[in-house]
């Protein structure tokens, strides 16, 4: 998979779109970027995908996953419109031997 972001229109906006994204949630940007992230949560399988919407749990309706970043520490930050893109806080999921990162395709380090 191709890297992108919900609603660029092309390769320049996605790129300055995820840079701002990162800037405010304080998250790094790397070269490798998330395009999964699979974790289990009280016992639930859990999943989420740049560009669909996250499980119901999380009610934010059908907003779709803008951005997931590698925080290097101990989670990961999941970004939709209301949590952590425009405003709010994103979500965190821990990392640990029950989460794991699939990365878009073009990176130059898979």
């Amino acid at each position: 998979m191709k890297f992108f972001v919900p609603a660029a229109k092309d390769d320049v906006k996605a790129e300055q779109v995820y840079g701002a994204i990162a800037k405010s949630v304080q998250a790094p940007i790397t070269e490798k970027r998330i395009w999964k992230l699979c974790w289990r949560d009280s016992g639930t399988d859990i999943e989420c995908e740049v560009g669909k919407p996250l499980p119901s749990s999380y009610q934010t309706g059908k907003e779709l996953v803008l951005a997931i970043f590698d925080c290097e520490n101990n989670y990961y930050k999941i970004c939709t419109l209301t949590r952590g893109g425009v405003k709010g806080e994103p979500i965190l999921v821990g990392k640990n031997s029950q989460s794991s990162a699939i990365y878009f395709s073009d990176n130059v380090n898979n």
